[in-house]
Order: structure tokens, then C-alpha cells, then sequence
């Protein structure tokens, strides 16, 4: 994959002539505006405030609660989530290098270490202070998953840590990827009886990502494709009355958002929400979301059975028909989804 600049010392004397312009810029946006990958311009500060680390990725992700309370931040384009808390149970599953992770607690993820390809330890000088994390990077240089370190994390396990994966390749030059496109099918091409079929009989609403596989489908089309009984579009700034209402009432939601390589997840109740500009907010002490609206293209009510009854959710696209974030009521296996959850979904129409 080719980059604007030649050396990663030509990309480290440019983002730092930006920083003496623009000091406030986040490194995502001065990966933008230089035309290169996050994880390429953060690899310019090796064997200085970055440490490389090695590919063990789920050995690395089963030593995180050992780090103590940590903020973790995952996001894509439109969406970021970020809680506070402890890594607490993680169960791995399959083989490399498909093997994937749940992490169950005041963190909970889904973890899909294929597409985890460069790691980073890093410690920054900000405005309150000294600031370490740990930051995961998929084959092109985009995010998938940051922890950052908190005053109570435990620093002497974070340092053993970082013993432990170090990488012994030290150089600031990475080789990046791309993932290829998947081929999906067309309207035309769809056996759109028997896909509604097994839509209604899904049994489980994990059955949908099966389903979405069979018939060679990306999500955006499924629900724009089922009949209104099952899915269909609403304001794509519903989330705003969605979370104004699960504050204002107190109802428990839950919330999903991530990308390629982790997906994290909010359960539970929110209370204060901000708008400010484009970005709808929730500013919890333990939980924030950050919602880019300018992202989200159009937003999509999905009703799917399973054998507690329907779960509904309401689901954000952006403009190149990939999720942005989804939104649950909380419930737990075996109960149903609340009345009040139905409800305030129905109301979007």
C-alpha cells in the first residue's frame, strides 16, 4: 500500500510541522489531512514515546485485567465507545487466525483478532498529564481497539507487560494491506422468498449473520430488501430521541459499535446527553459515547425473532452502507425485550 511520503522520517518532520499549526489536532485527523494511516504516523514516534509490540494479540488481550481499571475506546467513522472499568472475564475461541474473544464486564467485546495486525504501547504528554496506553491496528492502520491506563490502573503490571510483548522489530517502517472486497449479491439475484422465509423463521438473532452469509448479503441491503413487517428506514437522527428517552425514563439499553477487528458494547442505563455540532454525546462518569450524525446516512428500525419473541433494534449506516452503531433494549437470554423498548421504536415511524 503506498504512501505520500517516502520514510517515516519524511512523515515525522510533516506531522510535526502540522502539530506547531494545529496543536490542538488529534492523531486520527492529522492521519487525514497528511493522507496516511493512523498507525503509520504513530510508528513515526518509535524509540521515542512508542514501543512496538509483538503479535501475540490474545495473549496480550488475556493479561488485560491485570492492568486494573482502564478506559477502553472503541470507534469507526461515525461512532465511538469508551467505558471505564476492569477486563474482567475473557473466553477465546477457535484458532489463529481466526480466533476471536468475548470479554464479559464493565468491559464487554467481541474481539476478532484476524484483522488485529499492528500493536503499539505509547505514552504521551497531554495537558493533565503523563498519559500510557495500549493501541491495536488493523492491516490498513485503522484503530480497532485503545486502552488507556487511568490513575488506579496498576503501572507495575503494565510494565511487565510491556516486558513481556515487546517486539524485538523496533523499526518505524510498517508494511500495510488492504482487505479485499466482498461480492455481494444484487436484488436481481436474491431468492427473495426463500430469505424472507428464513428471515421469519430465525429462531436466535445471532441466526442473522448466518442468514446474511447464505445469501451473499451486506446488512444494509437485507433490510432495505425485507418487507416493512421486518425492517424499514426512519429519521437517520432517530438516535437522538432514542437516547433522550432511555435517559428521561431510565429504560436500559444497549448499545453496539465498533469495526473490522472488535466490536464493543454498552449495557445499561445513560443519563447525561449533550449535543453538540454534529456529535450527539452520552457524558457518563464510567461511560461516553460519541456519535458523528454528519455519518450517518440513514437509520433503519430491524425487528428480528427469536424464541423469547421479537428484538428489536434501531441501526445507523453511513455513507458507504457500513454500520455505525445499533441500538438495543437491555434484556438478558430468556426474558423477552420490554414493552417500553417496542414502543419507543414504533414511535419512530
Amino acid at each position: 500500500m503506498e504512501t505520500l511520503f517516502e520514510t517515516s522520517s519524511a512523515l515525522k518532520a510533516a506531522w510535526n510541522e502540522l502539530k506547531v499549526s494545529q496543536p490542538q489536532l488529534r492523531i486520527r485527523d492529522a492521519a487525514k489531512k497528511l493522507g496516511v494511516s493512523e498507525a503509520e504516523l504513530l510508528a513515526t514516534g518509535i524509540g521515542e514515546q512508542v514501543v512496538r509490540l509483538n503479535s501475540e494479540f490474545a495473549n496480550q488481550v488475556l493479561d488485560f485485567p491485570k492492568l486494573g481499571k482502564v478506559m477502553a475506546l472503541t470507534r469507526n467513522e461515525g461512532c465511538v465507545l469508551e467505558h471505564k472499568g476492569t477486563f474482567q472475564k475473557i473466553d477465546l475461541m477457535g484458532t489463529s487466525p481466526n480466533q476471536i474473544a468475548t470479554v464479559i464486564g464493565p468491559i464487554e467485546q467481541r474481539i476478532f483478532f484476524s484483522a488485529w495486525k499492528f500493536g503499539f504501547a505509547v505514552s504521551n504528554e497531554t495537558a493533565s498529564g503523563p498519559q500510557s496506553s495500549l493501541q491495536y491496528f488493523d492491516k490498513e492502520g485503522n484503530a480497532v481497539l485503545k486502552v488507556f491506563l487511568q490513575e488506579s490502573s496498576d503501572y507495575e503490571s503494565a510494565e511487565q507487560f510491556l516486558q513481556s510483548f515487546r517486539d524485538e522489530n523496533q523499526t518505524s517502517q510498517i508494511d500495510l494491506g488492504k482487505f479485499e472486497a466482498t461480492v455481494y449479491s444484487t436484488r436481481e439475484e436474491l431468492d427473495f422468498l426463500a430469505f424472507s422465509q428464513d428471515w421469519e423463521n430465525m429462531k436466535d438473532t445471532h441466526d442473522f449473520f448466518g442468514m446474511l452469509r447464505k445469501y451473499k448479503l451486506n446488512r444494509l441491503d437485507a433490510v432495505k430488501w425485507i418487507d416493512d413487517k421486518w425492517a424499514y428506514e426512519v429519521d437517520r437522527l432517530s438516535a437522538r430521541k432514542v437516547l433522550e428517552v432511555a435517559s428521561s425514563t431510565q429504560l436500559p439499553i444497549m448499545i453496539f459499535a465498533g469495526n473490522k477487528g472488535n466490536i464493543q458494547i454498552h449495557q445499561g442505563k445513560v443519563k447525561t446527553i449533550r449535543q453538540l455540532g454534529d456529535w450527539l454525546n452520552v457524558m457518563d462518569p464510567e461511560f461516553n459515547l460519541h456519535l458523528n450524525e454528519a455519518e450517518v446516512a440513514s437509520a433503519y428500525v430491524v425487528h428480528k425473532n427469536t424464541t423469547e419473541g421479537l428484538v428489536s433494534a434501531l441501526e445507523l449506516f453511513d455513507h458507504s452502507g457500513e454500520m455505525v452503531a445499533q441500538f438495543f433494549g437491555l434484556r438478558k437470554p430468556g426474558i423477552p425485550q420490554k414493552p417500553e423498548w417496542k414502543s419507543l421504536l414504533d414511535s419512530l415511524s
